[in-house]
């Protein structure tokens, strides 16, 4: 099976500025959140990517350009893709999270997370976090297929996204209810790995920041079914007795 890269955009000079931006143009990486993605973009290096693809938002698409430096020659361009974008979060766009944590809507956010859709606002549509982790899942659902059956069951393609985006994300790879999203912690410029098999996703690594990543290569290993799992907790083999 595929491996998926989730990576979350570097740090943001909204997350510098405490403000949430959402869908708001022009929100670059600052100069931290670019030496962070440069640091992410080198440990890549010795991983094959077949596929990268990013939210349209800027600072997703920075950090993707980064990415993609080290692929050059590789034919692989950056893509993008609408499910990958940030949840809209309408009237909220913009806004102080130090405003926003006064709103009676925060702790629903927070507690029930499942039952949150934010107000609609003038030029931001608004959506709610379940529609939002819908319509991500189905994204990097249909693009997993579609890599794995042009580049092969040994393929690794990369997602830059959001924060929210990521975690609801991982919450479904790992069978929680969206309920229990906020316990999950992805940093900017953190790397998670997902694989989906025909039986179950396994999440392999979660807002990692330093690991080395030459142990996603696939290895030879003892022949098991794909969608099982090793009793070390590594992911199945195909018939070939390969990693998947």
């Amino acid at each position: 099976m595929a491996l998926l890269l989730l990576v979350r955009h570097g740090r943001s000079t909204a997350n510098t500025s405490g403000v949430l931006a959402g869908w708001t143009p022009g929100v670059s990486l600052d100069d931290t959140g670019r030496a962070g993605a440069g640091a992410l973009a080198e440990r890549m290096a010795p991983v094959k990517v077949s596929r990268i693809v990013s939210s349209p938002l800027k600072r997703c698409q920075e950090t993707a350009a980064i990415l993609a430096k080290q692929h050059e020659g590789r034919g692989v361009a950056v893509e993008y893709d609408q499910g990958l974008g940030e949840c809209r979060y309408g009237a909220w766009t913009g806004r102080k999270i130090a405003d926003l944590v006064k709103e009676p809507l925060w702790r629903t956010v927070q507690d029930t997370p499942s039952q949150a859709t934010f107000p609609s606002g003038g030029q931001f549509p608004a959506e709610s976090l379940r529609a939002m982790s819908d319509r991500a899942t189905a994204a990097v659902r249909r693009i997993d297929a579609e890599v794995e059956a042009r580049d092969g069951a040994h393929s690794v393609w990369v997602a830059v996204s959001h924060g929210d985006v990521i975690k609801a994300l991982l919450a479904e790879a790992l069978g929680l209810a969206l309920d229990e999203f906020q316990r999950i912690v992805v940093s900017p410029g953190s790397l998670s790995v997902v694989q989906y098999t025909p039986k179950r996703a396994f999440v392999l690594r979660m807002n990692d920041g330093t690991a080395d990543l030459t142990a996603l290569l696939p290895t030879p290993k003892d022949d098991i079914a794909p969608g099982d799992a090793t009793p070390g907790g590594a992911t199945g083999a195909d018939a070939d007795g390969r990693a998947t």
